[in-house]
């Protein structure tokens, strides 16, 4: 039997195609593309003004994708809300809604599970099980606006997976998201991350989206990057360097460097000076993490002072550098840490983890 098609991830031409196809006038795609992308309806059901009987045949012919939250944990710190969503074949996925001045963000994931290792995050620890369609991205930011009764205003795919592993799915989500006719997310307000796939960052400048691309940086040479980061023994810093300059010169969009502080990894003055020389003759900003301790790795977070002390560096030479504010430390804060502990819980019902027995 054919597996049914995901109606949540057409576009408004291509839904047009296909009630057209079951014979119904094309301002049926527009209600029904507005049910799905604007009132968020979690079900054909929902949709009051289209009648019972093509309800039916939609459920008949199409899936409906709607997440379902499993989990929710609020920081007491900062009320940062972490979100443990079931897709429809019983995976799990993270998401993270996070209050700012300039308004809410969500951090959504891009894949169940990862393949790129990276040493410090714990999103890759159990590999990779399969890409997110785009219905299933869009429907974790849908999922958090329904549960939190409110408006979502910038949405940073950073969380679990790598966005340029799953670059089909991703780019339909980016052109849903910031459609018009749907939730109309400015692109500007729009974060992609990636660890450095350099062919796939090219295809995306080609685009030409106003997105703002991260990079995931976190070390200055291709020696100590080969040691966090095993994507960077297929493409190097050089590599990487000339493919943010294509970015910006195809997009006009400032690239961000996401640079995890690891204390006495990557936190030294020399690691401060390569950094400044990298940032230099490029039009980006630096975006430093203090690495969220994860119990599976032997990684520890550089103190206070010694962060600051790196952004002043940066600074006095003139290059844009923010230290990230921390969020959710006390809720399973960095990426991959509550799927992996409620998939440890479902494996073992009767008891704690294996690292907490």
């Amino acid at each position: 039997m054919d597996s049914k098609k995901d109606i949540k991830s057409l576009n408004l031409e291509e839904l047009k195609t296909e009630l057209e196809s079951m014979g119904e006038k094309a301002f049926r795609a527009k209600q029904m593309y507005e049910w799905m992308h604007v009132k968020l309806a979690r079900s054909f059901d929902e949709m009051t003004n289209l009648s019972a009987k093509f309800r039916e045949q939609c459920k008949e012919k199409y899936e409906y994708t709607c997440v379902k939250p499993v989990r929710i944990q609020e920081s007491k710190i900062d009320g940062t809300k972490k979100f443990l969503f079931e897709l429809s074949d019983g995976n799990v996925v993270e998401s993270v809604w996070m209050q700012y001045k300039h308004g809410n963000s969500v951090c959504i994931s891009s894949q169940v599970g990862c393949r790129m290792g990276c040493r410090f995050c714990a999103s890759t620890l159990d590999g990779l099980e399969r890409n997110l369609t785009p219905s299933e991205m869009l429907d974790q930011i849908y999922a958090i606006t329904r549960l939190t009764q409110e408006r979502v205003s910038n949405v940073v795919v950073m969380g679990t997976g790598e966005p340029m592993d799953n670059y089909d799915n991703i780019l339909k989500f980016l052109h849903l998201l910031t459609d018009e006719n749907g939730l109309n997310i400015s692109q500007r307000n729009v974060t992609v991350s990636t660890c450095g796939i350099v062919p796939r960052m090219r295809q995306l400048a080609d685009e030409k989206l106003q997105i703002t691309l991260a990079l995931s940086l976190h070390a200055t040479t291709d020696e100590k990057r080969r040691k966090l980061m095993p994507i960077a023994n297929r493409y190097s810093i050089k590599e990487l360097m000339e493919v943010c300059r294509y970015y910006f010169e195809q997009t006009g969009r400032r690239i961000t460097f996401e640079y995890s502080l690891v204390g006495g990894v990557n936190d030294t003055e020399e690691d401060a000076k390569e950094l400044i020389a990298l940032a230099k003759p490029l039009c980006c900003h630096i975006n430093l993490i203090p690495v969220n301790p994860i119990k599976e790795r032997d990684f520890v977070q550089s103190d206070t002072g010694h962060i600051q002390a790196f952004k002043n560096k940066l600074e006095s030479k003139k290059i844009h550098v923010t230290i990230r504010r921390e969020m959710g430390r006390d809720i399973d804060g960095a990426c991959g840490q509550l799927r992996r502990r409620h998939t440890q819980e479902m494996q073992n019902p009767d008891g704690l983890s294996q690292e907490e027995n």
